[in-house]
């Protein structure tokens, strides 16, 4: 039996976080929200959701509310199940702690 793969990518608290928020529900987040959510800061919330963009985890719509820009995020089908799987390896991990010391080791 394999030991389960966190994801690198959702594994950080900031991400796994925005992923959380995202997994939540299916519409898509205004930035502002995800940022108070997180409780991080505007450098941090677009530093951290380059990454999950660039991995294909994220999608992120750009626009305008009257004459002020905004962004939103939305989780992609790839992001759910990233989500989903690395969420199911804690768990097990949580229920198997020798293994969790190994899973993690891997991770990083």
């Amino acid at each position: 039996m394999t030991a389960p793969q966190l994801d690198p990518i959702v594994h950080p608290p900031t991400r796994l976080s925005i992923c959380a928020l995202l997994a939540a529900g299916a519409e898509w987040i205004e930035f502002a929200t995800v940022r108070d959510a997180v409780a991080v800061s505007d450098s941090v919330l677009s530093k951290q959701s380059r990454v999950l963009e660039d991995a294909g985890y994220i999608e992120v719509r750009k626009g305008a509310v009257g004459r002020r820009p905004r962004t939103w995020f939305q989780l992609t089908a790839r992001g759910r199940e990233a989500f989903a799987a690395h969420v199911a390896a804690l768990r097990e991990l949580a229920e198997s702690p020798g293994r969790g010391a190994q899973a993690l080791s891997r991770s990083h």
